[in-house]
Protein backbone atom coordinates (compact mmCIF):
# COMPACT_ATOMS: atom_id res chain seq x y z
CA UNK A 1 0.00 0.00 0.00
CA UNK A 2 0.93 3.63 -0.36
CA UNK A 3 -0.64 6.08 2.45
CA UNK A 4 -0.58 9.75 3.20
CA UNK A 5 -1.07 12.98 1.32
CA UNK A 6 -1.51 12.78 -2.37
CA UNK A 7 2.61 13.23 -3.91
CA UNK A 8 3.77 12.69 -0.24
CA UNK A 9 2.93 9.03 0.11
CA UNK A 10 4.88 6.12 1.72
CA UNK A 11 5.14 2.75 0.85
CA UNK A 12 3.89 0.49 3.82
CA UNK A 13 2.95 -3.23 4.16
CA UNK A 14 -0.47 -4.14 5.15
CA UNK A 15 -0.28 -7.31 7.85
CA UNK A 16 -3.05 -9.94 7.42
CA UNK A 17 -3.71 -9.25 11.11
CA UNK A 18 -4.23 -5.22 10.17
CA UNK A 19 -1.03 -3.38 11.38
CA UNK A 20 0.95 -1.21 9.06
CA UNK A 21 5.21 -1.55 8.42
CA UNK A 22 6.93 0.93 7.16
CA UNK A 23 9.18 0.01 3.96
CA UNK A 24 11.03 2.94 3.67
CA UNK A 25 13.50 1.01 4.65
CA UNK A 26 13.98 -0.86 1.62
CA UNK A 27 12.39 1.39 -0.85
CA UNK A 28 11.42 4.66 -1.53
CA UNK A 29 8.38 4.07 -3.18
CA UNK A 30 6.36 1.38 -4.76
CA UNK A 31 7.14 1.36 -8.19
CA UNK A 32 8.53 -0.13 -11.72
CA UNK A 33 12.03 -0.73 -10.04
CA UNK A 34 11.10 -2.24 -6.54
CA UNK A 35 8.86 -4.38 -8.30
CA UNK A 36 11.10 -5.15 -10.92
CA UNK A 37 14.25 -6.16 -8.44
CA UNK A 38 12.99 -8.36 -5.77
CA UNK A 39 11.50 -5.78 -4.11
CA UNK A 40 8.24 -7.99 -2.73
CA UNK A 41 10.44 -10.74 -1.83
CA UNK A 42 12.67 -8.65 -0.08
CA UNK A 43 9.51 -6.91 1.78
CA UNK A 44 8.73 -10.58 2.62
CA UNK A 45 12.00 -11.55 4.27
CA UNK A 46 12.49 -8.39 5.57
CA UNK A 47 9.12 -8.80 7.67
CA UNK A 48 9.61 -12.34 8.60
CA UNK A 49 13.29 -11.19 10.09
CA UNK A 50 10.84 -8.65 11.93
CA UNK A 51 13.23 -5.70 10.59
CA UNK A 52 9.86 -3.42 9.63
CA UNK A 53 8.78 -0.84 11.55
CA UNK A 54 5.19 -0.48 12.61
CA UNK A 55 3.56 2.61 11.04
CA UNK A 56 0.62 4.30 12.49
CA UNK A 57 -1.04 4.94 9.34
CA UNK A 58 -4.38 5.63 11.55
CA UNK A 59 -6.88 8.59 9.84
CA UNK A 60 -4.02 8.98 6.70
CA UNK A 61 -5.19 8.98 2.96
CA UNK A 62 -4.46 5.61 1.27
CA UNK A 63 -2.78 6.33 -2.14
CA UNK A 64 -2.82 4.47 -5.19
CA UNK A 65 -0.59 1.28 -4.31
CA UNK A 66 1.29 1.95 -7.07
CA UNK A 67 3.70 5.54 -7.78
CA UNK A 68 2.49 7.05 -11.20
CA UNK A 69 2.58 4.36 -14.25
CA UNK A 70 4.61 4.61 -17.12
CA UNK A 71 1.56 3.71 -19.12
CA UNK A 72 -2.09 2.80 -18.17
CA UNK A 73 -3.37 0.00 -21.31
CA UNK A 74 -7.26 -0.55 -21.32
CA UNK A 75 -8.80 -3.59 -22.79
CA UNK A 76 -12.39 -2.56 -24.27
CA UNK A 77 -15.53 -5.40 -24.45
CA UNK A 78 -13.74 -8.15 -22.43
CA UNK A 79 -17.04 -9.39 -21.42
CA UNK A 80 -19.52 -10.65 -23.67
CA UNK A 81 -22.08 -9.92 -21.93
CA UNK A 82 -20.81 -6.06 -21.49
CA UNK A 83 -19.80 -6.24 -25.33
CA UNK A 84 -23.80 -7.17 -26.18
CA UNK A 85 -25.11 -3.79 -23.81
CA UNK A 86 -22.68 -2.00 -26.10
CA UNK A 87 -24.27 -2.92 -28.79
CA UNK A 88 -21.26 -4.34 -29.98
CA UNK A 89 -20.17 -8.07 -30.94
CA UNK A 90 -17.45 -9.43 -28.71
CA UNK A 91 -14.01 -9.00 -30.34
CA UNK A 92 -12.05 -11.72 -31.89
CA UNK A 93 -9.12 -9.58 -30.58
CA UNK A 94 -8.66 -7.83 -27.25
CA UNK A 95 -9.37 -4.29 -28.14
CA UNK A 96 -6.98 -2.24 -26.55
CA UNK A 97 -6.82 1.84 -25.53
CA UNK A 98 -4.87 3.98 -23.46
CA UNK A 99 -5.89 6.08 -20.58
CA UNK A 100 -3.78 9.55 -19.07
CA UNK A 101 -1.13 7.96 -16.77
CA UNK A 102 -1.73 11.15 -13.98
CA UNK A 103 -5.85 9.64 -13.80
CA UNK A 104 -4.55 7.16 -10.92
CA UNK A 105 -5.92 8.30 -8.02
CA UNK A 106 -6.36 6.33 -4.60
CA UNK A 107 -9.24 4.35 -3.78
CA UNK A 108 -11.48 6.38 -1.63
CA UNK A 109 -10.45 9.99 -3.40
CA UNK A 110 -13.66 11.94 -5.13
CA UNK A 111 -14.11 11.58 -8.78
CA UNK A 112 -14.48 14.53 -10.49
CA UNK A 113 -17.22 15.61 -13.20
CA UNK A 114 -16.09 16.66 -16.29
CA UNK A 115 -17.85 20.13 -16.52
CA UNK A 116 -21.07 19.76 -18.22
CA UNK A 117 -20.95 16.36 -18.29
CA UNK A 118 -24.23 13.95 -18.15
CA UNK A 119 -22.67 10.52 -19.58
CA UNK A 120 -19.99 9.87 -16.87
CA UNK A 121 -20.07 6.49 -15.97
CA UNK A 122 -18.75 3.69 -13.63
CA UNK A 123 -16.51 0.65 -14.84
CA UNK A 124 -15.22 -1.95 -11.84
CA UNK A 125 -12.05 -3.85 -13.08
CA UNK A 126 -9.10 -6.31 -12.34
CA UNK A 127 -6.21 -3.98 -12.58
CA UNK A 128 -2.82 -5.80 -13.16
CA UNK A 129 0.19 -4.39 -12.75
CA UNK A 130 3.25 -5.56 -14.68
CA UNK A 131 6.57 -6.71 -12.83
CA UNK A 132 9.14 -7.70 -15.46
CA UNK A 133 9.36 -6.55 -19.12
CA UNK A 134 7.24 -8.30 -21.30
CA UNK A 135 8.15 -8.22 -25.31
CA UNK A 136 7.09 -10.65 -27.79
CA UNK A 137 6.36 -13.32 -25.33
CA UNK A 138 6.31 -16.65 -26.90
CA UNK A 139 2.86 -18.24 -25.68
CA UNK A 140 0.49 -16.89 -23.06
CA UNK A 141 1.80 -19.51 -20.47
CA UNK A 142 4.83 -17.08 -20.14
CA UNK A 143 2.08 -13.66 -19.04
CA UNK A 144 1.26 -14.61 -15.71
CA UNK A 145 5.08 -14.59 -14.45
CA UNK A 146 5.06 -11.23 -15.41
CA UNK A 147 2.39 -10.20 -13.40
CA UNK A 148 3.65 -7.65 -10.33
CA UNK A 149 0.11 -7.73 -8.63
CA UNK A 150 -3.29 -7.26 -9.05
CA UNK A 151 -5.69 -4.30 -7.53
CA UNK A 152 -9.38 -2.91 -7.99
CA UNK A 153 -9.37 -0.38 -10.75
CA UNK A 154 -12.71 1.88 -11.47
CA UNK A 155 -11.79 2.79 -15.56
CA UNK A 156 -14.33 5.86 -14.99
CA UNK A 157 -15.46 7.08 -18.53
CA UNK A 158 -17.43 9.74 -19.69
CA UNK A 159 -19.25 8.36 -22.77
CA UNK A 160 -19.74 11.43 -25.12
CA UNK A 161 -16.14 11.74 -25.36
CA UNK A 162 -15.76 8.53 -25.23
CA UNK A 163 -18.07 8.02 -28.47
CA UNK A 164 -19.31 11.03 -29.63
CA UNK A 165 -16.83 13.35 -30.39
CA UNK A 166 -13.71 10.67 -30.09
CA UNK A 167 -12.60 11.72 -33.43
CA UNK A 168 -12.48 7.33 -33.74
CA UNK A 169 -10.88 6.67 -30.58
CA UNK A 170 -11.53 6.35 -26.96
CA UNK A 171 -8.71 8.17 -24.63
CA UNK A 172 -10.71 11.24 -24.65
CA UNK A 173 -13.95 9.52 -22.45
CA UNK A 174 -11.03 7.93 -20.31
CA UNK A 175 -8.55 10.61 -19.31
CA UNK A 176 -10.58 12.87 -17.32
CA UNK A 177 -8.62 14.24 -14.26
CA UNK A 178 -9.48 11.48 -11.35
CA UNK A 179 -10.91 8.90 -13.87
CA UNK A 180 -8.87 5.57 -12.41
CA UNK A 181 -9.44 5.34 -8.76
CA UNK A 182 -6.83 2.27 -7.86
CA UNK A 183 -6.67 0.21 -4.48
CA UNK A 184 -6.82 -0.24 -1.21
CA UNK A 185 -4.16 -2.60 -1.83
CA UNK A 186 -1.47 -4.74 -4.48
CA UNK A 187 -1.57 -8.47 -3.85
CA UNK A 188 0.91 -9.95 -5.02
CA UNK A 189 0.22 -12.77 -7.22
CA UNK A 190 1.24 -15.55 -4.26
CA UNK A 191 -1.35 -14.45 -2.34
CA UNK A 192 -4.00 -14.89 -5.59
CA UNK A 193 -2.82 -17.53 -7.69
CA UNK A 194 -6.16 -17.33 -9.82
CA UNK A 195 -6.89 -14.13 -11.50
CA UNK A 196 -9.48 -15.63 -13.16
CA UNK A 197 -11.94 -17.46 -10.42
CA UNK A 198 -12.53 -13.56 -8.78
CA UNK A 199 -15.82 -12.33 -8.11
CA UNK A 200 -16.36 -8.47 -9.01
CA UNK A 201 -19.03 -6.06 -7.76
CA UNK A 202 -19.89 -1.98 -7.86
CA UNK A 203 -22.49 -0.02 -6.31
CA UNK A 204 -24.19 3.04 -6.92
CA UNK A 205 -25.82 4.80 -4.20
CA UNK A 206 -26.23 1.53 -2.62
CA UNK A 207 -27.70 -0.14 -5.20
CA UNK A 208 -25.99 -3.04 -7.44
CA UNK A 209 -24.77 -2.33 -10.98
CA UNK A 210 -22.37 -4.53 -11.58
CA UNK A 211 -21.87 -8.27 -10.59
CA UNK A 212 -19.67 -10.96 -11.91
CA UNK A 213 -16.85 -13.01 -12.23
CA UNK A 214 -12.89 -12.73 -14.14
CA UNK A 215 -14.01 -16.18 -15.18
CA UNK A 216 -16.35 -14.59 -17.76
CA UNK A 217 -13.43 -12.68 -19.79
CA UNK A 218 -13.92 -13.45 -23.28
CA UNK A 219 -9.24 -12.99 -22.99
CA UNK A 220 -7.75 -14.15 -19.42
CA UNK A 221 -5.20 -12.21 -17.99
CA UNK A 222 -2.33 -14.18 -19.44
CA UNK A 223 -4.11 -14.19 -22.90
CA UNK A 224 -3.79 -10.28 -22.43
CA UNK A 225 -0.18 -9.86 -21.93
CA UNK A 226 0.84 -12.13 -24.45
CA UNK A 227 -1.09 -10.52 -27.04
CA UNK A 228 -0.23 -6.89 -25.62
CA UNK A 229 3.25 -7.47 -25.89
CA UNK A 230 2.95 -8.38 -29.40
CA UNK A 231 2.24 -4.76 -30.21
CA UNK A 232 3.87 -2.97 -27.63
CA UNK A 233 6.43 -3.66 -24.77
CA UNK A 234 5.23 -3.93 -21.16
CA UNK A 235 7.30 -2.18 -18.51
CA UNK A 236 7.56 -2.87 -14.44
CA UNK A 237 5.11 -0.59 -12.96
CA UNK A 238 2.73 -0.33 -15.64
CA UNK A 239 -1.08 -0.72 -15.23
CA UNK A 240 -2.87 -2.96 -17.68
CA UNK A 241 -7.15 -2.65 -16.75
CA UNK A 242 -8.56 -5.84 -18.04
CA UNK A 243 -12.40 -4.68 -18.90
CA UNK A 244 -15.32 -4.53 -17.18
CA UNK A 245 -18.32 -6.90 -17.43
CA UNK A 246 -22.09 -5.73 -17.82
CA UNK A 247 -24.35 -3.24 -15.44
CA UNK A 248 -22.72 0.21 -16.91
CA UNK A 249 -25.21 3.28 -17.46
CA UNK A 250 -24.41 3.21 -21.58
CA UNK A 251 -26.61 0.06 -21.20
CA UNK A 252 -29.38 2.63 -20.93
CA UNK A 253 -30.57 0.49 -17.80
CA UNK A 254 -29.54 2.37 -15.27
CA UNK A 255 -28.94 6.54 -15.21
CA UNK A 256 -25.32 8.08 -15.11
CA UNK A 257 -23.50 9.80 -12.33
CA UNK A 258 -23.69 13.00 -11.02
CA UNK A 259 -22.83 15.24 -8.57
CA UNK A 260 -23.27 13.39 -5.01
CA UNK A 261 -23.40 9.88 -6.41
CA UNK A 262 -21.45 7.06 -5.02
CA UNK A 263 -19.53 4.41 -6.15
CA UNK A 264 -18.26 1.39 -4.38
CA UNK A 265 -16.59 -1.45 -5.79
CA UNK A 266 -15.10 -4.78 -4.58
CA UNK A 267 -13.13 -7.47 -5.90
CA UNK A 268 -13.09 -11.01 -3.83
CA UNK A 269 -9.74 -10.78 -2.33
CA UNK A 270 -8.87 -7.18 -3.04
CA UNK A 271 -10.79 -4.81 -0.59
CA UNK A 272 -12.88 -2.29 -1.71
CA UNK A 273 -13.00 1.07 -2.87
CA UNK A 274 -15.42 3.96 -2.41
CA UNK A 275 -15.74 7.14 -4.20
CA UNK A 276 -18.26 10.40 -3.80
CA UNK A 277 -18.84 12.45 -7.38
CA UNK A 278 -17.55 16.22 -7.34
CA UNK A 279 -18.13 19.08 -9.72
CA UNK A 280 -14.53 20.79 -10.26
Amino acid sequence: MRVGAPGAEIPVLLAADGPHFDLRGITADIDGAFLSDGGPERARAAMAAGRLPQVDATGLRIGPPIARPGVVLCIGMNYAAHAAESGSAPPKHPVMFYKAPNTVVGPNDDVILPPGSTTTDWEVELGVVIGRRARYLGSPEQGLSHVAGYAISNDVSERTLQLEVSGGQWSKGKSCETFNPLGPWLVTPDELPDPQALRLRSCVNGEVRQDSSTKDMIFSVARLIYELSQVTVLEPGDLLNTGTPEGVALSGRFAYLTEGDVMELEIAGLGRQRQRMVRP
